[in-house]
């Protein structure tokens, strides 16, 4: 699943490890779902947007693959 984190977290100039304190991971966690290496679980991703102030489909791009043609 792509993602924005790397780049909304720039862009609100706020460092990984930021993100490692507040939601306890580790910085090699939030580098892995930056480089697309892991999807986080459902919990991490909507902690992710909740303390970036965004939904959850505006920090992860998940295809839709049920819509009909």
């Amino acid at each position: 699943m792509e993602n924005k984190l790397a780049q909304i977290r720039k862009e609100k100039k706020i460092g990984q490890s930021y993100l490692v304190d507040r939601l306890g991971v580790s910085r090699q966690t939030i580098s892995s779902i930056e480089n697309g290496r892991c999807t986080p679980s459902l919990e991490l991703a909507l902690d992710l947007a909740n303390l970036l102030g965004l939904s959850i489909e505006e920090l992860f791009i998940h295809e839709n693959r049920f819509l009909q043609s």
